[in-house]
């Protein structure tokens, strides 16, 4: 078991992390653990931020910010096995609607060089199917209209910033870790188009003093439940309420343009790029589309985890063909990379026994995932006049999937931050699959532009005609 051997009462806190989930504790904590161990600057101690709910904070003060990182995977016989390691580099927890404005205060500190950002698609305000800030948001409303107390994260950063430049101070660089393309771009535009409304000269202070650099981020990292916090504690030998979980695999593309320095993150697995939208469109089409079709599938098969649901081969076969057929004939030349293995090793990752990903944790949020994670790749094939008969299935699982019940008469939540507005749009959905298919890419919020694009109906509409008719299994089973 690894430990910190750095004294973490000299840690300075350089980093503010918002959105203190699982993924950023099993990540960017974990490479900023290794770089404070390779090179001893204790400048980049984590302050965490949650700008909802307190259970992180909660968990993790009692520890003094101390978790572990449970790695999980099989052997050569199929049996689980698992890594631990305590990171150390968390040393401040803050809850954003408990105390805003130590938040602000910490965002604003002269220590602090790096914001980053694990919000999830759907906390940047943004309309997945144009990439514009949705001025209508109840949270962008309130942060006009009371910029001191902000409610969203860009309504934090705005008001930090105008703090920082009102105390003199440098500027820092702003790093988005979600699964968004051009994602610190994204946020960038979004956090300026804020600002120009609030304060153009504030526009103009962010433009020059601060830095956005993008990055691609990789790793799998399932929901913990209360059996993995009792493997954990009994493995460690003592209490962990917050433990996360992992797999081996770490990748991580970020693009090297810091405005006030940041931590030697390559000694633990981070590479500095020139570019990283080509390893973003790598990480999107490939992992994360996969991933939601598996997920949509599987959920609505009833098969509870990904590797269970790889577990049938036709839908392995169905991924694969995906991946080789459709995803990868859209993927940009990157140095060094094999398509071939890449996707090899994918399913194998995928499949990883140990880690009971579960397929309706994917699924959450489909309105906010498939623009970015499958309808780019759909808009490049049909450009091209290829087919896009695997992804049509994909997109149809979804829909298949917002019924609300699984093969097995089981019935679950449909998560997703536009639940009322795809319920009231299943409702009004016609029983014929190529009518179905027509009206659902009308639900502008998902399709945009697709809304009258026949050749995506029409395969769609197959899809949804066979997953009706035949079920998840024997659908796949004939798929080609």
């Amino acid at each position: 078991m690894q430990q910190p051997r750095y004294r973490r009462e000299d840690l300075q806190l350089g980093i503010v992390h918002l959105g203190m989930g699982a993924f950023v504790r099993a990540h960017m904590a974990v490479a900023t653990e290794a770089a404070l161990h390779a090179t001893g600057d204790l400048r980049w101690g984590i302050c965490g931020v949650s700008l909802r709910h307190a259970d992180v904070r909660d968990a993790l003060v009692p520890q003094q910010g101390l978790y572990t990182v449970a790695t999980r995977d099989a052997d050569e016989h199929g049996q689980a096995r698992q890594h631990l390691q305590v990171v150390g580099c968390v040393r401040e927890l803050l809850v954003a609607p408990d105390n805003p404005a130590a938040v602000l205060q910490r965002l604003a500190a002269a220590a602090t060089r790096i914001v980053s950002l694990t919000i999830t698609e759907k906390g940047y305000c943004r309309d997945p199917a144009n990439g514009t800030l949705q001025w209508d948001h109840p949270d962008i409303v309130a942060d006009l209209t009371q910029p001191d107390a902000p409610r969203s994260a860009l309504g934090y950063l705005a008001r930090s910033l105008a703090l920082r430049r009102a105390q003199g101070l440098g500027g820092i660089t702003l790093l988005s870790l979600d699964n968004l393309p051009a994602n610190s771009h994204t946020l960038r535009g979004l956090l300026l188009a804020l600002a120009e409304r609030l304060d153009p000269a504030l526009a103009d202070w962010i433009t020059t003093h601060c830095s956005f650099p993008c990055s691609m981020v990789d790793r799998i990292v399932p929901r913990t439940t209360a059996a993995d916090v009792d493997v954990v504690s009994r493995a460690l030998g003592c209490q962990d309420a917050a433990p996360v979980l992992a797999e081996p695999f770490f990748d991580w593309a970020v693009e090297d343009h810091f405005a006030a320095g940041r931590p030697d993150w390559q000694h633990g697995g981070a590479r500095f790029v020139p570019e990283a939208a080509p390893w973003e469109t790598l990480k999107l089409r490939m992992v994360n589309g996969a991933h939601s079709c598996i997920a949509y599938l599987g959920a609505a098969a009833g098969w509870a985890t990904v590797d269970a649901a790889l577990g049938h081969e036709p839908l392995r076969r169905f991924v694969d063909a995906l991946l080789r057929d459709e995803v990868a004939p859209t993927l940009p030349a990157l140095p060094g990379l094999d398509h071939e293995t890449y996707r090899a090793a994918l399913l194998q990752r995928f499949a990883n026994p140990a880690l009971a990903h579960r397929t309706q944790q994917i699924a959450m949020d489909g309105t906010q995932k498939l623009p970015q994670r499958l309808l780019g790749t759909v808009r490049q094939r049909l450009v091209q006049g290829q087919p896009i008969k695997h992804l049509a299935l994909g997109l149809a699982a979804w829909v298949h999937y917002l019924s609300g019940q699984d093969e097995t008469g089981a019935r679950y939540a449909i998560d997703d931050p536009l639940a009322g507005a795809l319920q009231a749009h299943l409702a009004a959905a016609p029983t014929d699959a190529l009518d179905a298919a027509r009206h659902w890419l009308r639900f502008a919020t998902v399709f945009g532009d697709l809304a009258d694009c026949e050749p995506l109906a029409r395969n769609m509409a197959l899809a949804l005609a066979a997953l009706r008719q035949h079920g998840v299994e024997q659908s796949l089973a004939s798929w080609h």
